[in-house]
């Protein structure tokens, strides 16, 4: 009974990481709406946090509803759970999917008591924050390029100049002309390179999909499922030693055949998943930063008939899909 009510935790904590991830992609600038909270009014609001400026945060709903929440030196932050951890209000950053509760001060803002959110969440969040640095740190390289490339165009130019005055001087202001055109037609290349590499951030390809299938009303791991998820996690250490695994993600899918409840089955698949992630993370040390939050499909997106057994037994899977982030992994030529 115990393992049960733990599986059913972890379905929860999947549950939540889902809606985080599909929170920060529709609650874009596009649908926001702000919103006033009347003063003295008791309130909770949910969502991911739009923008963060000092003791200021915004909350955004799915519908677009934008909360503004004000901390205090006496707002409890914390995680969800049982075994609440204390977190300091620098945690709190743009993208963290999190729930506060308080009430309304004459400006229309939400005077937090508490704030509320899951650790996975956190880890997504500052990933997404990791992501963005990245994306500044090659802005920067590529307005460094441009000025290198001006420059190194002005320097052809003068050298130009110079043939023109000097005669003499012809040769030597060719050559370094030649020199001053090559370094600015590598700098465009370079700052090509920066640029496409910053437009491939949020684009990924399935390097690996392998499947791990299930018996009947059952997200227990049988030999066979492990053997499955061994053999897979052993080509990754390969590829990881030729130094192919630049940019990897991991997600992981589960599903279900058509037998039973619709309900029922969206749950199985999302404790099949969870099954799997264990034992990615317990048996074969899956670093939890490359892990995309799992997703149970229930009985949609069959891969065979399930009219027939043999076609129920595919339906009764976890994809593990290998994604490449191509950004990360873009070579220069």
């Amino acid at each position: 009974m115990r393992n049960l009510k733990s599986l059913a935790g972890l379905g929860a904590v999947a549950c939540l990481v889902i809606l985080t991830a599909v929170g920060a992609f529709a609650q874009n600038s596009d649908n926001a709406r702000p919103v006033q909270v009347p003063q003295g009014t008791k309130q909770k609001v949910q969502g991911v946090v739009s923008t963060r400026n000092g003791d200021e945060f915004k909350v955004r709903a799915v519908d677009g509803a934008e909360t503004t929440v004000l901390l205090t030196a006496s707002t409890d932050v914390t995680s969800h759970g049982l075994l609440k951890k204390d977190y300091p209000v620098t945690y709190i950053m743009k993208g963290l999917r999190l729930q506060a509760q308080g009430k309304g001060d004459s400006d229309g803002r939400l005077v937090a008591d508490w704030v509320r959110f899951d650790e996975q969440d956190l880890r997504s969040a500052q990933a997404l924050e990791q992501t963005d640095k990245l994306a500044a740190e090659n802005a920067e390289r590529l307005a460094k390029a441009e000025a290198a490339a001006r420059e190194a165009a002005e320097e052809a130019r003068r050298m130009q100049g110079q043939i023109a005055e000097n005669t003499a001087l012809a040769n030597d202001a060719r050559a370094k002309a030649e020199a001053a055109q090559k370094t600015a037609d590598q700098a465009f290349k370079d700052a090509a390179l920066a640029n496409n590499r910053i437009n491939g951030l949020d684009e990924y390809e399935t390097i690996k999909m392998i499947p791990v299938l299930f018996k009947v009303n059952s997200s227990v791991l049988d030999a066979t499922a492990k053997h499955a998820i061994d053999e897979a996690a052993a080509w990754a250490k390969e590829e990881k030693a030729k130094g192919n695994a630049n940019g990897w993600l991991v997600q992981v899918v589960g599903f279900a055949d058509t037998s039973g409840k619709t309900a029922k089955n969206r749950a199985l698949s999302e404790r099949r998943a969870n099954a799997v992630i264990q034992y990615l993370v317990l048996r074969h040390g899956l670093d939890l930063r490359r892990l995309v939050q799992p997703f149970g499909y229930g009985e949609n997106n069959p891969v065979a008939n399930n009219k027939t057994a043999a076609g129920r037994a595919q339906n009764r899977r976890v994809e593990i899909k290998v994604l490449q982030n191509t950004g990360i992994n873009m070579k220069g030529t």
